[in-house]
Order: C-alpha cells, then sequence, then structure tokens
C-alpha cells in the first residue's frame, strides 16, 4: 500500500496557534486551470493627490485639516467602530439574546506623506519611523485602563476592502479581548504552563532547522510560510527572542524588523508585478491584563491572491460550512516566495 505523502494525498493540519484544523489538499493543483487570468493596468499613483483626505495639507470628510507632516502621521478615525464614550451597559433575553457595550478608540496612520509610496517602496529608515509611531501609540493607548487589546493592522489594495489608496494602516484599542487574541492565549499558554518556554520559540527553531518554509531571516526576525496556512500566500514573520510586545524593541531589533518587512513586501509586490492586496496585522500580548509570559510576538499576513492579479481565494461553500481548505502547499507557497528578488520590481526598472 503506497505510504501517506503530505505532499500528495488529502491531510488535515493543526493550526498551533489556534487550535483550529485545515484541510489540505496538494492533489488538486494537478487540475487544469480554466478560470479568467488577467492583468492589472500599472499602479502610476502621484505622489500627492488633492483629492485624497490622507495627504498632507488635505481636508478630511470631516472638516479636519491634515497637518504638513514629512513622515508619519497617525489621527482617531472620522468614523470609528469603536469609540470612547459608550456608555456601559448590557443586554440578556433568557440567555438566548446577549449582548454587552464595547468602548474602545480606532486611529489612522499614513505611513508617508507621499500619496504613492507603500511599504516595500519606503526606505528602511521610513518603515523605521512607521515602527516608531506604531510604538509610540502602543505605549500611549496602553496607559488607558480600560483597554485590553490593541490590534495594529493594514488592509492593503481595493481588493482588501481598501477605501484610500494612500498607503496607510490601522490601529484598533478594545475593552475587551478579541476572539483571535483569545485563541492564542489559550494555546501559547498551554504550551508554555507545559513546558515552561514559549510555542512559538520551539515552532521557530523547528522551522529554522528544517528550512522548508523559511521564506526570509535575519538575526532577529524570521518570516515563514506557516505548516498550517489558509490563504495561498499567507506568512508571518516572527521574532527570534521571546518578548511579549513593540515596547520591549531592542534598536537593533527594530531595524531588522524595518528590514524584513521591507523584503518580504516586495517579495509579495514582484510576484505578479502589481501592489499586491492583503491583510496584515501585529499579535502581541494584551494589556492591563495581567502578565503573559507565555506570548511571544509575530505578525500575519493574509493575502487573497492566488493564482495571478486579479485570481482570487474565495472561502466558500464547505470552508464557510465546515472547514477551511486550500490546494496550494504551506512547502509550494514557501518556495514561490523564497525564489522572488528581495529588491522591488519598479526599483529594477528605474
Amino acid at each position: 500500500m503506497e505510504a501517506f505523502n503530505v505532499k500528495e494525498h488529502p491531510h488535515t493540519r493543526l493550526n498551533i496557534l489556534t487550535g483550529d484544523w485545515i484541510l489540505v489538499s496538494p492533489h488538486r493543483t494537478k487540475r487544469p486551470w480554466q478560470g479568467k487570468v488577467e492583468t492589472l493596468p500599472p499602479d502610476n499613483r502621484p505622489s500627492y493627490d488633492p483629492k485624497c483626505y490622507l495627504c498632507p495639507g488635505n481636508t478630511r470628510a470631516d472638516g479636519s485639516v491634515n497637518p504638513n507632516y514629512d513622515h508619519s502621521f497617525v489621527f482617531t478615525n472620522d468614523y470609528s467602530a469603536l469609540l470612547t464614550d459608550t456608555p456601559d451597559g448590557a443586554l440578556n433575553v433568557k440567555g438566548l439574546l446577549s449582548a454587552k457595550s464595547e468602548k474602545g478608540i480606532c486611529k489612522v496612520l499614513s505611513f508617508s506623506p507621499d500619496h504613492s509610496l507603500t511599504l516595500p517602496q519606503l526606505s528602511v529608515e521610513g518603515i523605521e519611523k512607521v515602527i516608531e509611531v506604531w510604538i509610540d501609540e502602543f505605549k500611549n493607548i496602553a496607559a488607558d485602563p480600560t483597554i485590553r487589546y490593541i490590534q495594529i493592522f493594514e488592509n492593503k489594495g481595493e481588493m482588501m476592502g481598501c477605501s484610500n489608496p494612500h498607503p496607510h494602516g490601522q490601529i484598533w484599542a478594545s475593552s475587551s479581548v478579541p476572539l483571535e487574541i483569545a485563541k492564542e492565549t489559550n494555546q501559547q499558554k498551554k504550551y508554555f504552563d507545559e513546558h515552561g518556554k514559549s510555542l512559538l520559540s520551539d515552532y521557530l527553531q523547528l522551522e529554522l532547522e528544517q528550512q522548508e518554509r523559511i521564506v526570509l531571516e535575519n538575526e532577529h526576525f524570521a518570516a515563514l510560510v506557516p505548516f498550517w496556512v489558509v490563504w495561498p500566500y499567507e506568512t508571518m514573520i516572527v521574532s527570534k527572542r521571546h518578548f511579549q510586545n513593540l515596547l520591549q524593541f531592542t534598536s537593533d531589533e527594530k531595524h531588522a524588523y524595518a528590514q524584513i518587512l521591507k523584503k518580504l513586501t516586495a517579495k509579495y509586490d514582484n510576484l505578479f508585478e502589481i501592489s499586491f492586496p492583503y491583510s496584515a496585522g501585529i499579535h502581541q500580548a494584551p494589556v492591563n491584563d495581567g502578565d503573559h509570559p507565555e506570548w511571544h510576538w509575530h505578525m500575519h499576513f493574509y493575502p487573497p491572491l492566488l493564482r495571478s492579479a486579479t485570481v482570487k481565494k474565495f472561502m466558500v461553500g464547505y470552508e464557510m460550512l465546515a472547514n477551511p481548505q486550500r490546494d496550494v502547499s504551506a512547502e509550494w507557497a514557501a518556495e514561490k516566495l523564497r525564489a522572488l528578488s528581495e529588491t522591488h520590481y519598479k526599483e529594477t526598472r528605474k
């Protein structure tokens, strides 16, 4: 009888960070593709757009005027999903209809005054300035004792619901711990209590030994395609040192983080020679919630594209009703990303 092979046969893989399982069907990549494969027009945005709500000196939708900033600019979202003045309250009808008030704050961070420059096109020093804003905002928001979690993230591209093309990210802080963070906290705590060290420390050590899913690494960080990924070219940046949040970065780690962010996002753009869409976010320990020695800082990238600049992966059918599923193996995706240049394709054409 033929021996089981994870590169050939259907199987499930465990996401050790959440406890969820995913169905992998590597044999399906052999089926012929009969869907549309298209290219997109060149992304030639101007450095300044007088109609952009995020460009320096422009007026936003609520009438506020942006300062003439020279690196990064952060402000409270004009249409925040969370509000600081939400009244306390709850609803419970026979245990069947339950709700409780949620307080928080939502901020927008413009990465650069230049309307045309996404993260991979910024200099390493420019990305460091973005990281410094993340650190400052995390520190300031965490000083509010009502906040339990601070989510720093970026939705890049129209495909990911980004409403403004000016490169920017967001920071949402909430008075409760979100679902994905609660799952990751639980999984990491169980491992830390049993082994006395972080889950991701041991996982990263294994990945570095095997080198099969590593995309990039430097002295302080590694970018890899996790064994359990759901999205076709999903990756994760993991710190080699075990720490809980951005406030614990050393100056060397901050610089190394900027370097690996630039190189990974450049590889994404180089894959189909477009401004590659994704949702990306930093995962770190909850705040004002006691010590969390189990937590290990990391960053997720969830890109939707599958076969070309316009063909995306949809979560439909079985995946919505039963279980996430993917055809492209993590190992194949890592090999594809690893082979791409670390220099942005637009820079090579200058």
